[in-house]
């Protein structure tokens, strides 16, 4: 029995609308690439979690969780198994003698966020506005912007275990360095996260969030698909200004590009295949290692067969 016939004569809850087979994930990926999911399914409350956490355990089926798709490169081939991709949406405010917390839920888009927060006149999350994930992905991998990182901002972390168990972790815990956490290697799904941050001027919130969005629309190509920072900084040493030494700005293989805007980023021209910026991501680390002695590492997670 295949897993479409599997899940079709199982008696899950979920609203079937919320799964799909054979699902194009170029439709959930920012780099607008890869093969299909064997199966997708919408999880927007956490019984649904829980239940599907538990059929796949059961039925030993690999499980890939994905949030927006921002930092993500599917291959070609796909990806075998159910993939998630967490929908969570509560927002909730609490004031507390000038400190304010903010729950959210790890579905909610960051850009989203910050216009809520600067509607209620709160101020923290300014410098993150412009992180094009979900506030999930953006814990699992301490998302950061303009000096700030998620962990200076969060309280505490409610995740799921694929056992179905609810666990509250606080910052400390979460064992967040640059750009990862805890949740790289352990098998917990962000639920929701509090957030602590601050009463602030309208005027003065908007104003920050108009520079770093212009300077995002200025100094990264957005106008191209892609899955952001391809590449982590290194120890002493900046990926991207590296790249741009080696000569290899505008270096193309197939579809995949090295950024003419931004030597960080590897975009999509419009008919990249993963297969196509594999081969440039090897390119660039060979000619960056024969040439400064340095071995650089992905930023973006690689997820697929």
């Amino acid at each position: 029995m295949n897993l479409e016939e599997l899940i079709k004569k199982s008696n899950l809850q979920i609203d079937k609308e919320k799964i799909l087979f054979n699902e194009p994930m170029k439709k959930h990926s920012t780099f607008k690439l890869g093969g299909p999911a064997e199966c997708f399914i919408k999880i927007d409350n956490i019984n649904d979690l829980k239940e599907i956490l538990i059929f796949i355990k059961k039925n030993k089926i690999p499980l890939t969780v994905i949030g927006n798709g921002s930092n993500l490169l599917v291959l070609d081939n796909g990806i075998k198994g159910i993939t998630i991709t967490i929908k969570l949406e509560k927002f909730e405010i609490k004031e507390d003698q000038g400190q304010i917390k903010v729950t959210v839920g790890a579905g909610n888009k960051i850009t989203k966020l910050a216009r809520e927060c600067l509607e209620r006149e709160i101020s923290g999350l300014e410098e993150l506005s412009g992180i094009p994930g979900t506030i999930g992905g953006a814990i699992k991998m301490n998302a950061g912007a303009h000096g700030k990182e998620m962990k200076d901002i969060v309280k505490t972390v409610k995740c799921m275990d694929y056992d179905g168990n609810i666990k509250i972790f606080t910052n400390e815990k979460m064992k967040f360095e640059y750009r990862r956490s805890m949740l790289k290697k352990e098998k917990y799904i962000v639920l929701e996260v509090d957030l602590a941050l601050k009463k602030g001027e309208k005027q003065k919130i908007e104003q920050k969030i108009y520079e770093y969005s212009k300077y995002r629309k200025e100094k990264q190509p957005i106008e191209f698909p892609n899955a952001g920072s391809t590449f982590k900084r290194g120890d002493g040493f900046i990926t991207a200004e590296l790249i741009d030494k080696a000569g290899l700005k505008g270096y193309s293989i197939g579809g995949a590009e090295v950024s003419t805007k931004h030597s960080g980023f590897i975009i999509n021209k419009g008919n990249a295949t993963s297969e196509d910026v594999l081969k440039l991501i090897e390119y660039i680390k060979e000619k960056i290692y024969k040439k400064f002695n340095k071995e650089i590492e992905l930023e973006i997670e690689v997820v697929g067969k």
